[in-house]
């Protein structure tokens, strides 16, 4: 686990405050954060100080049922709770959490093991930089043509919610100002607190864990570093993007708290079907219909490409259905390019002229065997 232990963990039901179950899936916390956050944000309800602690609150349960890792450690966290473990932690309530031993059920607990669990929270282990709030990652959706997927293409994509403020450059700082080191936690956003033979680690009470602060608030966003506006971001799609890919831009979504990095933009693509080509993998593929004649005597015959045009060789006695493979002639990729599929088919006129209709009966007469002699029938 790379975030040291918060005695909070014990304290607060973080499903709670998100609305969800504790078997939630990540897209459904995802879609609560979202909601909550986009109705209690401090842009939507200037000066309301309970909505803003209530962002706090949001932003802070998503910090950790957003990841992964976290959220195992945190339900482990809140099932030793459950089972009473909680109180054998300084301050976290219960009979234990003074020196001295574990009253009744508590002497069981093994502090090695909790220790090894929780980084060394309790006495020994590492501190590291607390982790404020990463901005929500962000999805969009682009179409594009076949032609556009295939050669590649930058298109503009317009973004509408939380972004870093204009007047700050989302520092939260005032113009002329600029944050400084919290002097009570020396940036780490954690101090120690000693209780009897343990040592936890605390969110700092002054820069309320950001391991920052700001003397004079940005008058724009009121210290947030962020503001609700549009942007544009030109988006370069690679080469040979597949129908339904997804691109992830870092660091290119929601702006973080202050201090902390944004999130990230995933672009959804969509691919409009071509008139002619068709996609399997790397290999693009096309119908081309030929004569009876072509395909019985053999012939060379033109077949339409991504650039151009190439010959292809129907050898004779080529059956409908037939394809073929031309080296090289498929959509882009990180090797080269895939191939062309070119699946021949023989093109039956509907309508024949009486000239046509003679000689096609000729070539009926001439023919000593009947297609049909495998059957068993005529």
């Amino acid at each position: 686990m790379t975030e040291e232990f918060r005695r909070e963990w014990f304290e607060k039901d973080y499903y709670a405050i998100l609305g969800v179950a504790k078997n939630a899936t990540p897209p459904e916390i995802k879609k609560a954060y979202r909601k909550l956050a986009q109705s209690s944000h401090p842009d939507a309800k200037p000066g309301d100080k309970e909505a803003e602690e209530r962002f706090k609150e949001i932003s802070a349960a998503y910090d950790v049922l957003g990841d992964e890792d976290k959220r195992k450690a945190y339900d482990k966290v809140r099932d030793m709770g459950a089972a009473g473990y909680g109180s054998a932690v300084p301050g976290a309530g219960g009979r234990g959490g003074y020196p001295g031993g574990f009253p009744g059920a508590y002497q069981t607990v093994d502090l090695g093991d909790l220790s090894d669990l929780f980084g060394g929270v309790f006495g020994g282990g590492r501190r590291g930089r607390q982790q404020v709030q990463r901005g929500a990652d962000l999805e969009t959706d682009v179409r594009l043509s076949f032609d556009d997927a295939m050669a590649g293409v930058t298109v503009p994509v317009t973004l509408t919610g939380p972004a870093a403020c204009t007047t700050c450059r989302g520092s939260g700082a005032a113009p002329g100002t600029q944050p400084t080191t919290c002097s009570e936690c020396g940036g780490s956003g954690q101090v120690a607190v000693n209780q009897g033979y343990f040592s936890m680690a605390q969110t700092c009470a002054r820069c309320h864990g950001s391991g920052r602060l700001v003397a004079t608030p940005c008058p724009a966003c009121r210290g947030t570093g962020a503001e609700r506006r549009s942007r544009t971001l030109q988006v370069k799609i690679p080469a040979g993007v597949k129908d339904g890919a997804r691109i992830r831009l870092t660091g290119k979504g929601e702006h973080g708290a202050p201090g902390a990095p944004a999130g990230d933009l995933f672009v959804q693509v969509h691919v409009r079907p071509h008139r002619l080509f068709g996609r399997k993998g790397d290999d693009v593929t096309v119908d081309v219909p030929v004569t009876y004649p072509e395909a019985a005597l053999g012939a060379n015959v033109e077949v339409p490409t991504l650039d151009g045009s190439v010959t292809l060789k129907v050898p004779a006695g080529t059956p409908s259905g037939k394809t073929f493979r031309v080296k090289g002639r498929g959509a882009p990729n990180r090797k080269g390019h895939g191939d062309l599929l070119v699946t021949v088919h023989v093109d039956v006129p509907g309508k024949l002229s009486r000239e046509e209709k003679e000689l096609l009966q000729q070539l009926q007469d001439a023919r000593r065997e009947s297609p049909r002699a495998t059957l068993g029938v005529a």
